[in-house]
């Protein structure tokens, strides 16, 4: 049996720029990609904190270091700039990978840059 289980996530991102008319998806800054061990094309949940949407897409790398998290398609007109967001991406684990999983917490500053990682 296979168990859905949480890999990682960017907590308290801020959402910087919103494009409807793009083919969908969630630009996220590849250094806090690589951080929290999240692949190109992978998919992601992002809640909104601001207004409480949540979401399913796929991520795709911005610039390393620029500090973006871009909203991309139909995902756009859900969240917004200025939007805090926690974004999770997951795994799946046997019954023995289980017991020893433990998901990586980036904790994210107000310029999109790492504060903490637990």
């Amino acid at each position: 049996m296979l168990v859905k289980m949480l890999k990682s996530k960017l907590h308290g991102a801020t959402v910087t720029d919103a494009k409807v008319h793009y083919t969908g998806s969630i630009l996220i800054d590849e250094k806090l990609m690589h951080e929290a061990w999240i692949a190109s094309y992978e998919t992601v949940l992002v809640a909104d904190v601001t207004n409480g949407n949540r979401l399913e897409t796929y991520a795709l790398p911005a610039p390393a270091g620029s500090g973006q998290i871009v909203m991309l398609g139909a995902a756009a007109k859900l969240i917004q700039p200025k939007d805090e967001v926690i974004i999770f991406s997951f795994c799946y684990c046997d019954a023995d990978e289980v017991k020893e999983a433990k998901p990586r917490i980036i904790i994210v500053d107000e310029n999109n840059g790492v504060k903490e990682s637990k």
